[in-house]
């Protein structure tokens, strides 16, 4: 048994909104703030990892 790799979205804003995506499969809508020191945040819920576009080379 194989366990998938977290999703990895790249945005262009800093502030991003995470559902799952699964519509009523997924989760509770959260909001997420990226730090800009960091570039990257990870959704509590789903481990999907959303990096800001200026960050890409640094948060990979």
């Amino acid at each position: 048994m194989t366990i998938e790799a977290p999703e990895t979205k790249i945005v262009e804003t800093y502030r991003v909104a995470c559902d799952g995506g699964e519509g009523a499969l997924g989760h509770p809508r959260v909001y997420l703030q990226i730090p800009e020191g960091d570039g990257f945040v990870e959704c509590p819920y789903c481990d999907c990892k959303y990096i800001h576009k200026d960050h890409v080379d640094s948060a990979a």
